[in-house]
């Protein structure tokens, strides 16, 4: 764990000095310094009284790199295209479990020849366009403002029944790690 780079990270963010820190938690500037370099590690207790110190929960020190926060600026979204007529999709975020993506459908653009189904919950919200979403026996035509969730195991596909390019805002959630 990377905790001491997290705490050195908050502490400068919030302007507090390593002498404060020790000032209200009885903690030498040694053993900061050495906590804050990742060569000794604290107790649960210690952790607690640094958080207090630096107003966050214990939990948000303790955090991983994978499960802090991802900010991705609009002019840095990773693209891919896909397909003969290339859908484009913006990836927006995504977490162990999760993943939400902006897709660009082209006029009359289908997701698959056919059916497909594989695993995962879906949220789908059309911010442009027009489709026909087809799952199971059930089919809707669908706009701009509409939405339309379902589990991915049932077999399904997306046509842009409109004359101009589709935008569609995805959410996925499936058991399997994304990342």
């Amino acid at each position: 764990m990377d905790i001491g780079s997290m705490i050195r990270a908050i502490r400068k963010r919030k302007n507090i000095t390593i002498a404060q820190i020790c000032e209200q938690t009885g903690l030498s500037q040694g053993f900061m310094s050495q906590l804050e370099n990742n060569k000794t590690s604290p107790s649960l207790a210690t952790l607690e009284s640094i958080a207090a110190v630096l107003n966050v929960s214990l939990a948000h020190i303790l955090l991983s790199r994978e499960e802090r926060i991802n900010v991705v600026k609009k002019d840095e979204r990773p693209l891919t295209s896909i397909g003969k007529q290339p859908m484009k999709v913006y990836e927006l975020g995504i977490t162990r479990h999760m993943r939400v993506t902006l897709v660009e459908l082209p006029a009359g653009y289908a997701s698959s020849d056919k059916m497909i189904a594989h695993e995962g919950e879906e949220i789908h919200t059309i911010v442009e366009g027009q489709l026909r979403v087809e799952y199971g026996s059930e089919v809707a035509e669908l706009s701009a403002g509409d939405s339309f969730s379902w589990s991915a195991v049932v077999p399904h596909r997306v046509t842009n029944i409109g004359e101009d390019t589709a935008k569609v805002l995805i959410s996925v959630y499936r058991e399997r790690e994304w990342v």
